[in-house]
């Protein structure tokens, strides 16, 4: 009885699937043909925005550090991110890899006051950095909480290029036109960003905490280049960047050097196997 009645439950379950597919499909076909997708577009998906390609000198296999551009960031996080934004896995000494000289460093860390906990006394107390110590933390009182940008570049995905989109892509939230059209806005007439934030549609739900923290002319450059916005974000994202791997192009070039050896290995192996191989067959 079972094996007669067998292939029509499947059957009956098979066409109760079908069913509801197809269903689905006939309710979700006006979202399909407008949208290309079986899901309805939310704000997010909407305005948001992906990073924009952004070039750096140590992009690629063959990168390499640009020092005078690497200098030029930490000027940017110096005078204007390190008010909201703490840099606590780097210490003053790792400077000297991007071209400070140690007496460069010594006097940058004094500008920074260092917190030192005394065993003696178990008493916290804030001294001028020393090229060993880390960048302090930073107390924020503000709206958010600012996050440390040490290893931002890794935790972001974009890595430099969001930095740089972030920082150039705040927008006037009321006049917005998204790439995808203008028909788009009209499913969203309550969007307003909310007292206190501010719309930027490369950040993940849009409104974010920090206001545009770049301006024209922010920083002086010592070696003369123009403090443009979009220049103040690609050398701080080129910054951000070292601080997240600072041995990122010392890796590459001890990888050439590896696959080097192993391609010479493995000629070598190969001509002592036709070597040992051909004494045989003599």
């Amino acid at each position: 009885m079972v094996r007669i009645l067998g292939p029509f439950i499947g059957l009956f379950f098979a066409l109760g699937a079908l069913w509801a597919f197809a269903n689905g499909a006939i309710a979700d076909a006006p979202v399909l043909a407008q949208y290309g997708h079986f899901t309805a577009p939310t704000a997010e998906t909407v305005f948001h925005k992906e990073p924009e390609a952004l070039r750096l000198q140590s992009d690629g296999p063959f990168g390499t550090w640009n020092k005078e551009q690497l200098q030029r960031g930490f000027a940017v996080y110096d005078n204007v991110c390190k008010a909201c934004h703490s840099l606590s896995h780097v210490s003053f000494r790792d400077l000297e890899q991007i071209g400070y000289s140690e007496a460069e460093v010594k006097a940058i860390a004094k500008t920074y006051q260092v917190p030192h906990y005394n065993a003696a006394t178990g008493e916290v107390a804030t001294a001028d950095g020393k090229p060993t110590d880390h960048f302090p933390p930073v107390v924020y009182a503000g709206q958010g909480s600012p996050p440390d940008l040490s290893l931002i570049t890794k935790a972001r995905e974009g890595g430099a290029a969001y930095v740089h989109s972030l920082l150039t892509g705040y927008a006037d939230q009321a006049g917005y036109k998204n790439d995808k059209g203008q028909e788009l806005l009209k499913m969203f007439p309550d969007i307003k960003t909310p007292d206190g934030l501010h719309f930027n549609p490369y950040f993940a739900n849009l409104n974010i905490a920090m206001p545009p923290p770049l301006t024209d002319d922010a920083v002086t450059y010592s070696d003369g280049t123009k403090a443009t916005v979009d220049q103040e974000a690609q050398d701080v994202a080129a910054f951000l960047t070292w601080t997240a791997e600072p041995s990122l192009v010392k890796r590459h070039q001890v990888g050439w050097a590896v696959l080097g050896f192993l391609l010479f290995a493995t000629v070598l192996a190969y001509m002592s196997k036709r070597t040992i191989w051909a004494e045989k067959e003599h």
